[in-house]
This record gives C-alpha cells, sequence and structure tokens, in this order.
C-alpha cells in the first residue's frame, strides 16, 4: 500500500508538474520555472517567520509572492537591464535562493525548515503523513493537498484555455485581440509557485524541476498537437513516478532521483526513435532505399 501512495504522489506532482511546464517549454520559458521553484525558497521562510505556523496558505502565499517578483526581476533585469534572458534568470534566482538559505541557516532552531528537505525532499515517507477524521483514516496529507493543487490548476487550465494557448503560440496575435497578455502571463507564474511550494515537502525541488521538463520535452517530441502533448505529458509523467519507483525499490536508492532518472530516459528514447523528430527514425529515412527504376533500354 506504501508503494501505492508513493506512486500515486509522484504521479499527481508529474502530471501538474508538467502540464504546466508544457506552456513554459512552448513559451522558452522552461528555465524560468526552475527559477521559481528555486527562488520560492526565501517567501517559505518569510511567511513563516511572519505568521509563525507552517499553515499551508500563509507558505503558499509567500511562495506566489517571491515567484511572482522572480519573473519580475528577470523581466526587469532583461528588458530594462538589457542583460540576456539566460543571465537575467540566472542571476535573479541564484539570489533569491541564496537569500532562502541564508534565512534557514540563520533560523534553523527555531523552524522546521532545512535545505535537504528543500532540495532532495523524501517522498517515501509520504504513507507516514496521514489525516484522521473521526478515527478513519483518510490517507496522506500531501496526496489531498496535491490532490487539491491538481484539481485547481486542471480547472484554471479549462477555463483559460483560450487564453492561454494564444498568448503561449502567439503573443502580437493576442496583443491584436485585446487579450490582457500580462495577466495570463503571471497567472502562470503564480500556479507555477504554487505546485512547488506543494511539492516541495513531499518530493523537493529537484524532482518538481525534473517533472516540469523532461515529461514535456519528451511528449513535445511525439506530437505537434497540443492538446496531445499535454496528454502524452501526463502520460509520461505516470510511467515515471511507477517505473521509477521500481527501479528504487530494485536498487535501494533514492526514489526521487530514480523517478527523474527514468524520466530522462524516457526522453533519451524519444530523441531516438520519435516518429517525426527521432534520430534513428530519421537517419533510417536517409539511407532507406528509393523504388527501383527500370533499366533504360534503346
Amino acid at each position: 500500500m506504501d508503494g501505492f501512495w508513493i506512486v500515486l504522489t509522484g504521479t499527481l506532482v508529474a502530471s501538474v508538474s508538467g502540464v504546466l511546464g508544457a506552456f513554459l517549454l512552448l513559451r522558452k520559458m522552461s528555465m524560468m520555472g526552475d527559477a521559481i521553484s528555486h527562488a520560492v525558497l526565501p517567501g517559505i521562510v518569510i511567511a513563516y517567520l511572519i505568521v509563525g505556523h507552517r499553515a499551508s496558505f500563509s507558505l503558499i502565499l509567500g511562495a506566489i509572492l517571491i515567484g511572482l517578483l522572480t519573473t519580475f526581476m528577470i523581466e526587469n533585469l532583461s528588458i530594462k537591464g538589457k542583460l540576456q534572458v539566460d543571465a537575467s534568470i540566472g542571476i535573479s534566482f541564484t539570489f533569491l535562493f541564496s537569500l532562502g538559505i541564508i534565512l534557514i541557516s540563520k533560523y534553523a532552531n527555531q523552524i522546521d525548515i532545512d535545505t535537504d528537505c528543500v532540495l532532495h525532499g523524501e517522498i517515501a515517507f509520504v504513507p507516514l503523513d496521514t489525516i484522521y477524521w473521526n478515527n478513519m483514516n483518510l490517507g496522506p496529507r500531501p496526496i489531498w493537498i496535491l490532490g487539491g493543487t491538481a484539481v485547481l490548476v486542471a480547472s484554471f487550465i479549462a477555463i483559460g484555455f483560450k487564453g492561454l494557448y494564444i498568448t503561449t503560440f502567439n503573443l502580437d496575435y493576442a496583443k491584436s485581440l485585446g487579450i490582457n497578455v500580462i495577466f495570463w502571463h503571471y497567472a502562470l507564474m503564480a500556479l507555477v509557485s504554487i505546485t512547488t511550494v506543494v511539492s516541495f515537502e513531499s518530493v523537493g525541488a529537484i524532482l518538481v524541476v525534473a517533472f516540469l521538463v523532461i515529461p514535456p520535452s519528451t511528449a513535445y517530441l511525439f506530437t505537434d498537437n497540443f492538446k496531445y502533448m499535454l496528454a502524452l505529458t501526463v502520460v509520461f509523467g505516470f510511467l515515471s513516478a511507477l517505473f521509477g519507483y521500481s527501479v528504487s525499490v530494485w536498487l535501494n536508492s533514492s526514489i526521487a532521483g530514480s523517478m527523474s532518472v527514468v524520466a530522462g530516459g524516457f526522453l533519451v528514447l524519444g530523441v531516438l526513435f520519435s516518429p517525426k523528430r527521432g534520430l534513428v527514425v530519421r537517419w533510417m529515412r536517409s539511407k532507406r532505399i528509393s523504388p527501383h527504376q527500370p533499366a533504360y533500354r534503346k
């Protein structure tokens, strides 16, 4: 039963992170997800220091604010500061993440947050953190939190799909239609921040970043249809969680690390064998013998 809860947790994180990561990937902002996933750390700590307890809403609010601040910093450094986008991302997230590490180190004896938890997480402990109601075991708390996040993200995407879709593929066209591109941009970043912080405690930042980037990148190799890409992202996320857990049991190794490696394995298979973009498939097509032409006769 423990394995079921662990795989379900990994699947929820992979699905929610991957679907949001698909939008970031097509916006050429995949590293923005990495930046936000690290930069929200000081927001978590500051929120705790202000309210004095680990209420999920307070931590999420702090993470959202810092996530939006990260986006604002990156855009201003790249647009007004005339820096390249990759440099702006590197400066912003390393500064904020380092600030978070300093805050954790400073208050390590007072708050129940540590760098190992944030960076690596421990998904194996998910089945132990259960919720009871009238002496009835309702299952692990992270499942309920991640499930609620999945419903939130799915509902927002379903309702605002048109706005997200148009602003992702054709920003100028969206502006000409009068669509508020700033709203959709920051709404997406807020969802990435929420997903990141609710996943920290269970799986850690490393697995969140892996699921933000790898499953949607793998799905991108197999289809040009965006809706199919979102569906394939969820499928690859589930397979990464399932086989990653199996590999970790087999090797007696880190579960989060195994899930990340398996996700990377699917990406490698996609790079080699995807029907349209696979290296092996393209090589075979280039070597395909043309139909036999009859010999010329006088």
